[in-house]
This record gives C-alpha cells, sequence and structure tokens, in this order.
C-alpha cells in the first residue's frame, strides 16, 4: 500500500483543500519491464489547474477519485527492468503519491550533479527549465541585442528566460512579480535590469513603460491579460511572444475578456506564438548540456520553495497560483 493525493471534486475558481483527498492505493506486483519507485520530490506547477477542469485541452483531465499525476523524482527499490538497477535515481510523471509503479520506458535516470540538489530536476533542469530554453531560444526567436519582458519572472520559469536572455546578450531584460521582495530578488541576484510589482498602484501597461522606456523586441509570457495588453503597446514592430501561460485568468469563474488592443499586432507585425513544452522534448539534452553548464560555472541561479510531506502538497499547489512561492515550488516526500 502507499498514500497518493486524489481530485475529490473539480475546483470553481481558485481551488480549495477539500477539492483534494488522501488515498491509499494498492501496488501491485511488478511485470517485467517496471520498476518500484519511492518517491522523493514532486513537482506542483500551473498547468496542472487546467487539467482540474473538465472538457477537452492538450492533455486529458484528471479524474475524480484517481491519484493526480506530475513529475516526480525517485529511488528505485524494485525492479524488473534491466536498464534500471537498485537504488538508481530516476524522473517520471508519477507524482502525488509515496511510491510509484512505473514502466521503465516511462522513467529517465538522472546524474546529479555535485553541488546542485536532486530536485533542481523538476525546474531548473527540467520540465521548467526545459519550457524556458525552448519558449525564448526557439519560440521568441531570441537574438543578442533583443531587450525581453518576462511576465512572473520569479516564478520556476520566468527567472530562468530571464537569466538565459541575460548570458546570451540580451540589451535589457526586465520582468513582473507580485512582491517588492520578489522585485528585488530579480535586480539584485538574477540581474535583471530593472522590474516591478504589478500588484502595486498603477496599470501595468505604464510600469512597463518605466521599466523599458526604448520598448521591447521579445515578450516571455506567463500571465496574459493585462501584461500582455502591456507588452502589445510597448512592443517595437516585429516583436516576438513566446505565449507560455496565462495564470491570471486560470482560476476564474467566468471567461475573462481578451487584451483591448489586439489591432496593434497587425500595425506592429507581431507574432504570438503558444508552445507546449512536450512537443520539444528532443531540445532536453541541449537544454542539459548548457543549462548544466551555466549551473557549474555559478552563472546562472536558482531558488526553490520546498514543502514537507505528501499532505501538504495540495496547499503547495494552491499556495504555487497565489504567488507564495519563490522559484519552483517543491514537496518533499522523503
Amino acid at each position: 500500500m502507499t498514500r497518493a493525493i486524489a481530485l475529490r471534486s473539480r475546483p470553481t475558481g481558485w481551488p480549495a483543500e477539500d477539492d483534494f483527498e488522501m488515498v491509499e492505493l494498492d501496488l501491485p506486483p511488478l511485470r517485467e519491464g517496471q520498476i518500484l519507485v519511492r518517491n522523493l520530490y514532486m513537482s506542483v506547477d500551473p498547468y496542472m489547474r487546467g487539467r482540474m477542469n473538465e472538457g477537452e485541452s492538450y492533455v486529458p483531465p484528471f479524474k475524480i477519485g484517481e491519484p493526480l499525476l506530475g513529475g516526480a523524482i525517485g529511488e528505485v527499490v524494485e525492479t524488473l527492468a534491466p536498464e534500471f538497477d537498485i537504488g538508481d535515481i530516476v524522473l517520471h510523471g508519477y507524482g502525488w503519491r509515496e511510491h510509484a509503479v512505473v514502466n521503465a520506458s516511462e522513467a529517465r535516470e538522472i546524474t546529479p550533479i555535485p553541488g546542485v540538489p536532486l530536485s533542481a530536476y523538476l525546474g531548473v533542469l527540467g520540465m521548467p527549465g526545459l519550457t524556458a530554453y525552448v519558449g525564448l531560444l526557439d519560440i521568441a526567436a531570441f537574438k543578442e541585442g533583443d531587450a525581453v519582458f518576462v511576465s512572473g519572472a520569479a516564478g520556476a520559469v520566468g527567472s530562468l528566460a530571464g537569466q538565459i536572455a541575460r548570458l546570451k546578450g540580451a540589451s535589457r531584460v526586465v520582468g513582473s512579480a507580485g512582491s517588492e521582495a520578489k522585485v528585488g530578488y530579480l535586480i539584485h541576484k538574477l540581474g535583471f535590469d530593472d522590474a516591478f510589482d504589478y500588484k502595486a498602484d498603477g496599470p501595468v501597461a505604464e510600469q512597463l513603460r518605466r521599466a523599458a522606456p526604448d520598448g521591447i523586441d521579445v515578450y516571455f509570457d506567463n500571465v496574459g491579460g493585462e501584461h500582455l495588453e502591456a507588452a502589445i503597446e510597448v512592443f517595437h514592430h516585429y516583436g516576438r511572444t513566446a505565449m507560455c501561460g496565462s495564470i491570471s485568468t486560470y482560476n476564474d469563474a467566468e471567461p475573462s475578456p481578451g487584451p483591448r488592443n489586439l489591432f496593434k499586432i497587425v500595425g506592429k507585425r507581431l507574432t504570438l506564438r503558444g508552445f507546449i513544452v512536450g512537443d520539444h522534448a528532443d531540445r532536453t539534452p541541449d537544454m542539459l548540456k548548457e543549462v548544466g553548464a551555466w549551473l557549474q560555472e555559478g552563472k546562472i541561479t536558482f531558488e526553490e520553495t520546498v514543502v514537507e510531506g505528501l499532505e501538504n502538497a495540495p496547499r503547495a499547489f494552491i499556495g504555487m497560483l497565489r504567488g507564495e512561492n519563490l522559484g519552483k515550488m517543491i514537496v518533499r516526500l522523503a
């Protein structure tokens, strides 16, 4: 038996802890080609909110009463797969539980980097890291000398996107975040040229104009809504947006109005391109090589907000949606 977190009910608006429940799972005997993993860390990510709704999306919705899914890192404690040994550390997609039976084809062994915690493979060296890398370099077609704006820049994806832009030769990197402390983190720790607190007084467009008085070429969009409208106003001609997420609207009970200035996309010849990171798994080796080297050289940094215990995973997830984390929100299970 093992413990897991299941969806008790589909949230309407903001999720509540009562929408989740702890359940016990039977662990079936291993079949050939399977491993039993004791999970050490699990990830909570914004995209999971969409999977809690009914209806068609780019990933199937979570099912009521069944354990949730998500990235996890764990130790192999039993194996019937020749490619894995007991004690191997693996990355897989069966989080929200303390143990998981995983097909060998669904797991990837990870080699720890000295001085870097294993949990980094759920953040800076994992799916968020690949999202930042692909979104900036491939989707937004960043080039040296571009001025870059990153919304939600103190989170797992945004914090790395801004640092990659700086290391790749951006002329200016600015970001938005949800508190004065996070703004200070972006400027003094991550090397952003400027940043602003989007929750402070004043429209986002005005704050962005002050932070990027000469305009922007690239917008890495994690927030949507008013931030996207502001970016359209400040863009140079032929600007490019990597549309990664829209966390400002995920918990709206009713559809939010879109930006009021969409026609400027035409006049400015802008490109707004959405992407799903799972379509770009082939870029993982490139990301690991380059970002891993930067980590070892001390050229980039990252933060984690760690919550202890599976029972607190729903609270961690809700806190992440409310912006209570700095960097990647992680749940430590063991």
